[in-house]
């Protein structure tokens, strides 16, 4: 997942997810959030439920500074638990990242050369994704205060379900409302118990259709971008 839209309000979100506390600072819509960018993401934190504003790309606690994290702006799903920059997350820090959808790239050949064909998916009935992710917060070591911490996030996939299939073979995990709470529990710390969840959600719950290939380019945005082609 390289590319998603994010136009809901927080406090719909909010009301959508079970938050209790907005803790997130007020960001533009979206309909192209692109890596590094301050996102949405919903975690519980003394069990309390929040909405807070994390950098979309992982940065793990001990690296020596954030630009590692346009890297790891996707984790897979498959070795979550023995993977150093993801272990300690999956195990502590869980959160979910809503969006309206999300961005796939068919490559169709046939013409002078292979284009890159755009396509938006969503649920069916337009109500928020809750994306699987981890966070973490970095500490710039320059810094004595708390200026210094930067929250980031991660996007957990999984292998395609068969809709998606044909243009990737990869997609997010999409976490149903029966298991947010599993999810978000900080107390819940056993892999096994979490592998379970992360796995492609059925196809018959996702609409596909092609859009316009502005949306390749990151500084592209507004409405026109969900618009089927």
């Amino acid at each position: 997942c390289g590319r998603y839209t994010s136009t809901t309000a927080p406090a719909v979100l909010a009301d959508h997810f079970g938050v209790e506390e907005i803790k997130a600072e007020l960001l533009d819509p979206s309909w192209n959030v692109a890596p590094t960018q301050d996102v949405y993401a919903v975690a519980e934190r003394r069990g309390v439920r929040q909405l807070g504003t994390f950098r979309w790309g992982l940065v793990p606690s001990w690296a020596k500074n954030p630009s590692v994290g346009a890297k790891m702006i996707n984790a897979r799903a498959e070795g979550l638990a023995t993977k150093p920059a993801y272990r300690a997350a999956l195990a502590r820090r869980r959160c979910i990242i809503p969006a309206d959808g999300f961005y796939e790239w068919q490559v169709v050949k046939g013409g002078p050369k292979p284009v890159k064909q755009p396509y938006a998916i969503r649920h069916r009935d337009g109500r928020p994704l809750a994306l699987a992710g981890l966070w973490e917060v970095w500490r710039d070591p320059t810094r004595s205060d708390g200026d210094g911490l930067v929250r980031t996030c991660a996007i957990i996939t999984t292998a395609a379900n068969e809709l998606l299939v044909p243009l990737h073979d990869r997609m997010p995990v999409v976490l149903p409302p029966e298991s947010w709470s599993t999810w978000l529990d900080r107390d819940l710390q056993d892999p096994a118990a979490l592998s379970p969840l992360l796995v492609a959600a059925p196809s018959d719950q996702f609409e596909v259709w092609p859009v316009a290939t502005l949306v390749n380019h990151a500084q592209a945005n507004g409405p026109e971008l969900w618009e089927p082609r």
